[in-house]
């Protein structure tokens, strides 16, 4: 398998063919994939919206819409058979695709209240800076925004058996900045009784609401509201701000839940703590897969399950909300600095 991150970021694309002077007859598309096409990665339009798709040699593929660096669907090869490929990402097609993979950032000083806080790069558009392919076995394409006195990075590869995002916020500004970022994951599972994940026994947790993002299915309001009465349901729920310890070995997400996995801020101040794992697994009883999260430069990992409100947009799949994020102790980013953080989603399923 191709290297995922050594980790002061993924590895920096090379630089691409400039593009030769074009005619004004020119469509976006064109453009793009005359300066930034290469062998896997193809530039298209759907609904009027710029995307590229990434597609490695074994046939695993992934789209991002361009505008709003969203990764509307990850399908990679997770059977030996010709057509062993499954949809991993939750994704709602509408005026505004919801779901899949979204990046968000908010204002770190800003008070949450019962709705969030805006992503401060909601409504900034991104621009592709460069891409890069290593024999269609590793592809990648870097994303870029200016949201204020912020230049944002935003990195998206593709492997074999793999994804990651890569997340870099740069302050021009002459004061420091307090944000909350995050990289929001919205998985497809087969059924609600058989979703789960494991890896995560012995973690402090607290129950939170998520970040606010363009990109949600539950909004943070939604998110901690308490199940309905039922077969799964509790009329209770789980309480703000009251820590407790992961005792199961498989969590079970039938269950509705929104939890931030992470080490108490209080915690944190001590020269040594127990930080939560860096990784855990889904589980996916009703297609039988697995898929591995993995957080860098984030403090802490979000999990959410919609319970009975799972078929607020249909009822063919259930899906979970998780990703790597630091929300209960907010990122500094001193003037002249750079914050860096990413997220894998890999497998071993083959």
């Amino acid at each position: 398998m191709a290297s995922l991150i050594s980790f002061s970021l993924l590895p920096k694309p090379k630089a691409v063919r400039s593009s030769i002077s074009a005619p004004q007859t020119q469509t976006i598309i064109e453009r793009l994939e005359d300066k930034f096409g290469r062998k896997g990665i193809k530039f298209s339009e759907s609904n009027n919206i710029p995307m590229v798709e990434l597609k490695v040699r074994n046939g695993s593929s992934l789209k991002l819409s361009l505008s709003d660096a969203h990764v509307v669907s990850y399908k990679p090869k997770v059977y030996w058979k010709d057509e062993g490929f499954e949809e991993v990402l939750y994704t709602v097609d509408g005026d505004e695709s919801r779901g899949g993979v979204g990046v968000v950032i908010v204002n770190g000083e800003e008070p949450n209240g019962p709705k969030g806080v805006s992503s401060v790069i909601s409504g900034y558009d991104w621009s592709v800076k460069d891409t890069d392919s290593d024999a269609i076995d590793a592809l990648q394409i870097e994303l870029s925004c200016t949201a204020g006195v912020l230049d944002i990075t935003y990195i998206v590869s593709l492997y074999p058996v793999s994804m990651a995002t890569a997340l870099v916020v740069k302050n021009n500004g002459r004061k420091p900045v307090t944000l909350k970022p995050g990289i929001m994951s919205y998985l497809r599972f087969k059924k609600r009784s058989g979703a789960g994940i494991q890896g995560l026994k012995g973690c402090s947790y607290c129950p939170n609401p998520p970040l606010s993002s363009p990109f949600e299915l539950l909004s943070p309001s939604e998110a901690m509201k308490a199940d309905s009465s039922g077969w799964f349901g509790s009329d209770e729920g789980e309480k703000p701000g009251i820590w407790a310890v992961e005792d199961s070995v498989i969590t079970l997400l039938e269950k509705k839940m929104s939890r931030v996995y992470g080490a108490p801020p209080a915690e944190r101040l001590k020269a040594v703590y127990n930080t939560p794992p860096s990784k855990f697994e889904t589980i996916d009883q009703g297609r039988g897969l697995f898929f591995r999260m993995i957080r860098i430069g984030f403090e802490e990992m979000y999990v959410g399950s919609p319970g009975s409100m799972w078929d607020k947009y249909g009822k063919q799949h259930y899906f979970v909300c998780t990703g790597p994020t630091s929300m209960l102790v907010p990122v500094d980013v001193a003037s002249g600095e750079t914050w860096r953080g990413a997220m894998v989603i890999e497998h071993d399923n083959l």
